[in-house]
């Protein structure tokens, strides 16, 4: 048996005034609280953001009409019921989501795979998300004569990943308790940003060549593309779910997530659409965001910059938490909170060269294409498992590391697992089509990129046919071993002995 267990016999603390102890452990009864409601601000309050304004924004520019525009925007949101539909391993189980993919790759494979769901994914969006903040607050500074162009988004960065990081360290208590609050108050602004620019909105707007054929198709396969790489990047949502009681319909788990993620994502993506149509050259020569701080009075425009970091905060603070799981499961023999910092740490540099080598727009299309090869596989083949397995995940085989265990497969990979994700990223690349990328089928299609639905569905039939197969089957653990596994986890237990990990899901 691995030396991690379970569940440990020391009290962890999660609290919104007190640092969160726990890591990957497993809830126990006694620790489950709340209710599948309080998800829908959580998942909020990351979303009403100044990427949808900069997103929705390039819609447009990539020659779209507004009812184009509108269209893609909403079809691409409905892949946050994925999120949801994942979200529901978390009560399940009682761990973290990076633990429970084990049962998809092996307890080897796991690892592999996490590093890059976990660590590369998480890691974007850090950078991105503190990009936006630092261009914001730089351009604030200089509006009160702090002009320098490499300093004031350095300073507004570091600032932000600090108190980003020390969201973290608070973790799920913080989290839970105050991104509610947060989701009202960002909407408030939000919306009067809203109302101020949309009078200058050109609601007769025309493309200057209108798309037809292939190249319409192209420009709207990018932007879905551009646009699925959110919803399909949050394979953490299990993790905010995990303290909930079990009993918990899955169903309401489901809505909550998904809709406090699309609603504000449709919105004011949409709102970014309309924007840019009133928007000159010169207005966008300096960025979307830039452009927006012009339209608004003196006294929003300050507010907006911190609604701008506060959202920052709420969405890196949360991927932080998340990520900070992602290294203890790989088996990094680190605890939560150092864990957090060190990611803080990886996320801050990254983005400090950006800061110094691009600009927002750039960086937001082309590092969101580039996730999908990533996120769209993995969020497919976690989805196809929770109906395979109808939610039913054994927290004692999770933690059971060693050769022989439930999750062990061959030789620590499992073959279903390992070769759906390489299959449907191979896929997902061969119909992607980016500016420093074009696959062979997208390039064939005319620059179509069909990269997010093919992938997935890909990765998803691979997954389940192998399944099928004498290579799929889920290994009983032998009797004997089974009886090594209880005993070596009784330490564990006897902390929690209500614990009902080893009982079927609801």
């Amino acid at each position: 048996m691995s030396s991690q267990t379970p569940a440990a016999s020391q009290d962890f603390v999660d609290a919104p005034t007190q640092p969160e102890t726990r890591g990957i452990e497993v809830v126990s009864p006694s620790e489950r609280h709340g209710r599948a409601r309080d998800l829908f601000g959580v998942w909020a309050a990351p979303n009403v953001s100044i990427l949808n304004f900069t997103i929705g924004a390039t819609m447009i520019l990539l020659g779209l009409e507004i009812w184009q525009a509108v269209a893609v925007i909403v079809a691409a949101n409905l892949l946050w019921v994925f999120p949801g539909l994942i979200a529901i391993a978390g009560p399940a189980a009682g761990t973290s989501g990076s633990v429970i993919s084990r049962a998809l790759y092996g307890i080897i494979g796991n690892k592999v795979i996490i590093a890059f769901t976990g660590w590369l994914v998480s890691a974007v969006f850090l950078a991105l998300n503190w990009l936006a903040s630092s261009f914001m607050g730089a351009d604030l500074l200089a509006q009160w004569g702090f002009a320098d162009p490499v300093l004031g988004p350095v300073a507004v960065t570091l600032v932000v990943s600090a108190i980003t990081v020390l969201v973290a360290v608070y973790g799920h208590g913080l989290i839970i308790k105050s991104y509610t609050a947060i989701s009202i108050g960002l909407l408030v602004i939000f919306l009067a940003v809203t109302a101020f620019a949309l009078p200058t909105v050109d609601w007769g707007y025309q493309a200057p060549e209108a798309l037809t054929g292939v190249p319409l198709w192209s420009a709207i396969t990018i932007g879905f593309t551009i646009l699925a790489s959110t919803p399909l990047s949050y394979i953490n949502s299990p993790d905010i779910a995990r303290y909930l009681p079990r009993e918990t319909k899955p169903s309401h788990i489901i809505a909550a997530t998904a809709l406090g993620g699309a609603l504000p994502g449709i919105f004011f993506t949409v709102v970014g659409a309309l924007i840019v149509t009133g928007l000159t050259g010169p207005q966008l020569e300096a960025g979307i965001e830039s452009a927006i701080l012009g339209l608004l009075p003196t006294w929003l425009g300050p507010l907006l910059v911190l609604a701008v970091i506060v959202n920052t905060i709420a969405l890196n603070g949360m991927t932080t938490y998340t990520s900070s799981m992602a290294l203890q499961s790989v088996g990094v023999p680190i605890r939560r909170i150092p864990s957090a910092i060190v990611i803080g740490v990886i996320g801050t540099a990254l983005t400090l060269y950006l800061v110094m080598s691009t600009n927002l727009l750039d960086a937001v299309n082309l590092m969101l294409q580039f996730l999908v090869i990533v996120s769209g596989p993995a969020m497919a083949i976690f989805a196809t498992d929770i109906v395979l397995r109808r939610n039913r995940y054994d927290a004692t085989d999770l933690f059971d590391e060693e050769r022989g265990g439930r999750y062990w497969y061959t030789a620590g990979w499992s073959i279903p697992g390992m070769t759906s994700v390489v299959v449907g990223g191979i896929a997902t690349a061969a119909c992607l089509s980016t500016d420093v990328w074009t696959g062979p089928v997208s390039e064939a299609m005319g620059w179509v990129d069909l990269s997010v639905p093919v992938g997935m569905i890909v990765s998803a039939l691979v997954y389940l046919g192998l399944s099928k197969t004498g290579l799929g089957r889920f290994e009983e653990v032998p009797t004997a071993r089974a009886a090594q596994v209880a005993e070596a986890a009784q330490p564990a237990r006897a902390a929690s002995p209500a614990d009902p990990s080893t009982e079927p899901a609801a």
